[in-house]
């Protein structure tokens, strides 16, 4: 998605009139939401430096001009694209990234990142050339159109307010391979970012670049699970951007410290659904192995640690070096202090305090893995917490940390890329389900497939159609239908009927439901998808959630008897109503929030309360 588009002919007269910045805004708010004021700002005083660049003979005012240009599948922009064919009529595309900095500093011991002032203070933040270099790379790797039509990609970074005169932070030699992979520009160096424009752009967009790029194929996202074997063999499927690089990078210097000094350390990184939490985890996990640490990577959920077995299976890794990589969050009740370098955690919402199936094992699996680790990392959404049992939050990570006398730092992942990298869709779905307020109450970008259907029928064709391109659409379920145990292992015992629709819950005879031939037949649950990823889901939202007129409700009666999730909420109702009321909400929301944000291309819902269908159509129908 491109906000602003023109040839450099319209962009240089839409400066000189003053007006490039209400332009860029109007276009902003109509295809993405409100802007901040410094944004706004940022937009005059940039476009003004660029127009100046760009004011010259030699380079075509037939040019293109995109500002704001949306990298498929992420929620993350381009600043300024120029466009048009070089000296062989080669398609050619000029990435720029703006800065406003006028100083940075170097950081060693990391790679490609510096320190500058950002949202109010001095803040670790990527290289710029390593920022443009990513993005371009980004580009190429999901926009099938620049492969086969052979356009070029060359990045730069232009910090129009930066003397490197008088500081040389981000020329120095620890940068150059990004410095070389896309040059960087300072204010005395208008002249030769206007040559490295004139290499690339002899003639104008004759062959409508910007458009082919903005509608063309998009290449399907790699999933974590699929790259895995691949991942430990050496090879790199992910670029980490901007604060998954910050947070990977504290991450490594942290483990390499704790490993040479033998003091503990922390880090805890927050994140919502589909911010490559577990991305920057496995890579992480990958990298300190490489590195001949004793890392291991570490969740309570079972469903991912499945599916990454089953997809290693016939790699040159033997199952018991596999198990004893990937472990669950109990196996630490016994450990040593710092027995291990690295334990790598992530879903660390999902920590329960007791181990073991009848939780009547160890103290608290966040003390003992912090007791059991040199260096302990922890991946956290606070919004997914789906059981009475998870345990895991920041201020209980920090209180144990504390405790061990651990050096503690803390980041938080942003972009959005699932979700067709809609950052509004889950702001949007946070506040729809009444969970917290957010900015995007008024709708989300358009490129995430949301639908709400009529009837579960359909619902189930629809995914069942999705399902057949890849094996990757899936039907999904709030637990409000008994899990039948004779039928447990049949998917001809229908456990879920609605009206004329019927279907069995995921079969019980299976770890690996997400990635089976046949599971698209059965429905899968939280405790089956929590962790994973798919191109499509079907939601079905149960009785246990519903529209009064005015609120979501939810009621806890409503979930089935055999959900283990509410476990022990009676009791607690009995004993304090106001509490189990407020937990069992949270739990209800948590869990239909994390249920739909696991398609990365779309989500589509039947809702067994029609007030409650109606209320969800009226809220997509406020998108239009």
């Amino acid at each position: 998605m491109i906000v602003y588009e023109a040839t450099k002919e319209e962009f240089c007269n839409s400066v000189l009139l003053g007006s490039i910045s209400d332009e860029i805004y109007d276009v902003y708010k109509e295809k993405i939401g409100k802007s901040a004021k410094a944004q706004i700002r940022s937009w005059e005083n940039s476009m003004e430096f660029m127009n100046k660049i760009l004011v010259d003979s030699e380079i075509p005012d037939d040019c293109g001009v995109a500002i704001e240009f949306t990298i498929p599948t992420t929620s993350k922009r381009i600043d300024f694209i120029l466009t048009g064919q070089d000296d062989n009529k080669t398609d050619s595309v000029v990435i720029i990234e703006l800065k406003q900095w006028d100083s940075a500093e170097k950081v060693t011991g990391k790679d490609a990142i510096v320190k500058t002032f950002l949202g109010g203070g001095v803040r670790e933040t990527t290289h710029p050339s390593y920022q443009a270099w990513t993005y371009a790379s980004l580009i190429e790797n999901f926009n099938e159109t620049v492969e086969e039509d052979a356009i070029e990609l060359y990045p730069c970074a232009y910090l129009h307010n930066y003397d490197f005169k008088h500081d040389e932070a981000l020329t120095d030699e620890i940068y150059k391979k990004y410095y070389d992979l896309a040059p960087l520009y300072g204010k005395r160096d208008a002249l030769k970012l206007r040559q490295f424009i004139k290499k690339y752009i002899k003639t104008g967009d004759s062959t409508d670049i910007l458009y082919r790029i903005d509608n063309g194929k998009i290449r399907p996202s790699k999933k974590l699970q699929d790259c895995l074997r691949g991942m430990l063999e050496g090879n790199r499927f992910f670029y980490m951007i901007d604060e998954q690089k910050v947070a990977y990078e504290l991450a490594v210097k942290m483990a390499r410290d704790s490993y040479c000094d033998d003091k503990k350390r922390v880090l805890i990184v927050e994140g919502g659904p589909g911010t490559g939490k577990s991305v920057v985890a496995i890579n992480l996990l990958v990298d300190l192995i490489n590195d001949e640490l004793n890392a291991l990577y570490v969740t309570k959920n079972s469903a991912p640690r499945n599916v990454f077995f089953e997809k290693l299976r016939g790699s040159n890794y033997t199952q018991s070096y596999l198990k004893a990589l990937f472990k669950g969050s109990g196996s630490f009740t016994k450990s040593n202090e710092n027995e291990f370098d690295v334990l790598i955690v992530d879903e660390a919402h999902r920590l329960n305090e007791k181990s073991g199936l009848f939780g009547n094992l160890g103290e608290n699996q966040i003390k003992e893995i912090i007791n059991a680790s040199k260096f302990s990392v922890f991946f956290i959404d606070k919004h997914q917490k789906v059981t009475l049992k998870d345990y895991g939050s920041i201020s209980e990570i920090k209180i144990f940390a504390q405790e061990f006398d651990c050096e503690v730092e803390q980041v938080k992942l942003e972009s959005q890329f699932r979700c067709n990298g809609s950052d509004g869709y889950l702001s949007w779905l946070t506040d729809v389900l009444e969970i917290e307020d957010t900015a995007n109450y008024d709708g989300f970008e358009f490129d995430y497939d949301f639908r709400v259907i009529d009837d579960a029928n359909e619902l189930k064709e629809l995914i069942f159609e999705k399902n057949k391109e890849k094996n990757n659409a899936r039907l999904l379920a709030g637990y409000c239908w008994n899990w039948i145990k004779e039928g447990k292992n049949d998917s001809n015992v229908h456990d879920i009927e609605i009206g004329d629709f019927s279907m069995s819950w995921n079969l019980g005879n299976s770890d690996t439901w997400a990635i089976d031939e046949d599971s698209v037949n059965e429905v899968g649950c939280i405790h089956t998808s929590q962790g994973l990823e798919f191109d499509y889901v079907g939601v079905i939202i149960g009785e246990d959630m519903q529209f009064d007129g005015e609120h979501i409700i939810t009621d806890f009666n409503s979930r089935a008897r055999t959900d283990q999730s509410l476990k022990g909420i009676k009791k607690l109702y009995k004993e304090n109503p106001d509490e189990a009321l407020e937990v069992a909400d949270e739990i209800i929301k948590n869990t239909y929030r994390t249920l739909m944000t696991r398609g990365m291309k779309g989500c589509f819902i039947y809702c067994e309360d029609m007030a409650l269908q109606s209320y969800f159509k009226e809220k997509i129908e406020k998108l239009f």
